[in-house]
């Protein structure tokens, strides 16, 4: 398995990281645990997985894919063989049973009892690569771009009051190093100019959407991650599944994503059936 470094970490991680959103509900227990088995003997020991995983989000069944994670290392002993990855919730309204809060933010409160849930769920001391899953600041994010840019002025929690709730997880070694997630170029230029400007932790990673029919990473966000070191973790590489052409036609196999969950709406905007047919053919 080819290996690359994940930012400025040290760290080698595989070309190929697995992503768990779907344990807890499309994919059990007990064949989430033979996915990372597998894996594992292939040299894939890099997994990512989130405080609000399972996909698609919903109160009985938020912090799953964190504690089946959790439980497989515990089982295989494997907690020092994978770089791990999790990732606290951005700003929300929508999800009133994470943290038990009406209004998610990323304030150093809220940082904190994300980080120390999902060490608890994970079963682990430390995370390896904690992410903020999206910014607390209300921007166009998930791979979506239709209809345009549109400016939203809101207020913010601070970068620097973030990056020092990070520090301080980080000093207490509960986290290794830090990334973000489903970032904007402005975002990711803020997050690296205050890290180096007040010595506080640098970002190693942005895990944000690219695959053939998005491919807004190209825009701005490629030209920093190749100058400012910080590494591509790119989400869902075959749309969802979509690039596999089982969708085509509006098709909806039996036990998948878009039977199950109808929540493909990012890969039915005009045009994106013929590019995909194209793709396929």
């Amino acid at each position: 398995m080819d290996r690359r470094p994940l930012g400025r970490t040290g760290i080698d991680v595989p070309a190929l990281c697995l992503g768990t959103m779907m344990y807890g509900d499309q994919i059990g227990e007990e064949d989430a645990f033979a996915q990372m088995d597998a894996c594992l003997a292939r040299g894939i020991d890099f997994f990512d997985t989130a405080e609000m995983y399972t996909v698609p989000p919903k109160e009985e069944t938020w912090g799953g894919s964190e504690r089946i994670v959790g439980r497989w290392m515990k089982a295989r002993g494997a907690r020092d063989k994978i770089v791990l990855a999790t990732k606290v919730a951005g700003r929300s309204n929508f999800f009133p049973w994470i943290r038990g809060r009406e209004k998610l933010r990323l304030t150093p409160e809220e940082i904190r009892e994300a980080c120390e849930g999902s060490l608890a769920r994970l079963d682990t001391d430390y995370i390896d690569l904690y992410q903020l899953h999206w910014p607390d600041r209300t921007v166009q994010g998930f791979g979506g771009d239709r209809g345009g840019y549109k400016h939203f002025k809101d207020d913010y929690v601070p970068f620097e009051d973030i990056l020092g709730a990070l520090e301080d997880l980080r000093a207490e070694g509960k986290i290794r190093h830090i990334g973000v997630s489903n970032e904007t170029p402005w975002g990711v230029m803020r997050f690296v100019e205050e890290a180096e400007r007040r010595g506080l932790p640098r970002i190693a990673s942005i895990q944000n959407c690219y695959n053939f029919l998005v491919r807004t990473f190209e825009n701005g966000l490629a030209e920093i991650a190749m100058a400012e070191d910080v590494g591509l973790l790119a989400y869902s590489p075959i749309a969802q599944g979509v690039l596999s052409g089982k969708y085509l036609g509006g098709a909806r196999p039996k036990g998948s994503r878009g039977q199950m969950f109808e929540r493909l709406g990012r890969y039915e905007t005009p045009g994106a059936e013929d590019a995909i047919r194209s793709y396929v053919q």
